[in-house]
């Protein structure tokens, strides 16, 4: 499933650019010197896969939580499950029952962090523009974030993020570069492949939840495969 993180951030890059790009366009890269442009844009992708490592390791807890437990089958199902309800249901209906809306004061003040920081042309200053762009409120972060809660592995969770960050880092980066350059058209094109992309992945949420022994897609429930490999004498 690893590889569904990196597609969706390739896919989802094209929202991100749209979400995130006023921040992009205004990073105050050095367009005078190639090398130091580099290195600005380096410092806030990695400022931004930090945070996204981050997420990743809190919620892979929160999977490892669930798994002690015996759920975990059940949670991935569920995932899927949401993945696909927040697709479907009309945006209107979702944004008027948005769980990010408790935490707006905190966002309020990511914001005003990445208002100063814009101001200023240091390596680290990039770092952290990215760091807090990071958890900004995206629909898309949110499924990867599903993604890697499905996991009760940390190192799975956080690299889940890692390379759903990683994914978009091409289209991230062609935009702090040159701005807008993708016409309406071919960017209404992309927003429409970005929903049936991630029903895909829920279904395969769902399906390796319900452990039908499929290998790579739905494999057995970690105790039915022990039982099943041992003999009775």
């Amino acid at each position: 499933m690893l590889w569904s993180a990196f597609i969706l951030g390739i896919l989802g890059s094209f929202h991100c650019v749209g979400m995130c790009g006023p921040i992009a366009f205004m990073l105050p890269v050095d367009r005078k010197n190639s090398f130091n442009k580099i290195i600005q844009t380096l410092s806030y992708h990695s400022g931004r896969l930090l945070t996204y490592c981050l997420l990743g390791f809190v919620f892979g807890l929160l999977g490892k939580t669930i798994n002690i437990f015996g759920f975990q089958q059940q949670l991935s199902i569920l995932i899927g499950v949401l993945m696909i309800v927040l697709v479907l249901f009309p945006s209107k209906l979702i944004n008027k029952y948005n769980f990010s809306k408790p935490i707006y004061k905190l966002v309020s003040k990511v914001k005003t962090a990445l208002g100063k920081e814009l101001k200023k042309k240091t390596i680290d200053s990039f770092f952290t523009i990215g760091f807090l762009n990071g958890f900004l409120p995206c629909g898309l972060v949110y499924m990867a974030i599903f993604g890697s809660l499905s996991s009760s592995n940390l190192l799975y969770s956080s690299f889940y993020m890692i390379l759903f960050g990683l994914g978009t880092i091409p289209l991230m980066t062609v935009s702090i570069y040159i701005g807008k350059f993708l016409n309406t058209t071919v960017k209404q094109r992309i927003q429409h492949m970005i929903p049936v992309f991630v029903v895909l992945i829920g279904i395969l949420f769902i399906l390796r939840g319900m452990g039908l022994g499929i290998p790579y897609i739905s494999p057995l429930p970690v105790n039915e495969m022990v039982s099943s490999t041992i003999e009775c004498p």
